[in-house]
């Protein structure tokens, strides 16, 4: 789950840059070393959301796939359905 929690930080953040980037002076060394960044927590959120306790969660699959706030919707969907 901490994994979890790191990768979707990792991707909501790196995608915030990169918009920021987009709008306003558009770096290219920027994007070259936020785009593959980004990438990767995405593929890591659905690794971990397939092969982890996560993917239990009902629609918690469908909704890794989801670019950008995937990693988010997946922690909302498992914290959601954990006893308190």
């Amino acid at each position: 789950m901490r994994a979890l929690r790191i990768a979707a930080a990792v991707e909501a953040l790196s995608l915030a840059a990169l918009l920021v980037n987009l709008v306003t002076v558009h770096v290219q060394a920027v994007s070259s070393l936020l785009g593959p960044l980004h990438g990767t927590a995405y593929l890591a959120i659905i690794v971990l959301t397939l092969t982890g306790p996560a993917a239990a969660a009902p629609g918690a699959r469908w909704r890794s796939a989801v670019p950008g706030v995937g990693g988010l919707l997946v922690l909302r969907r498992v914290t959601a359905r954990q006893p308190s």
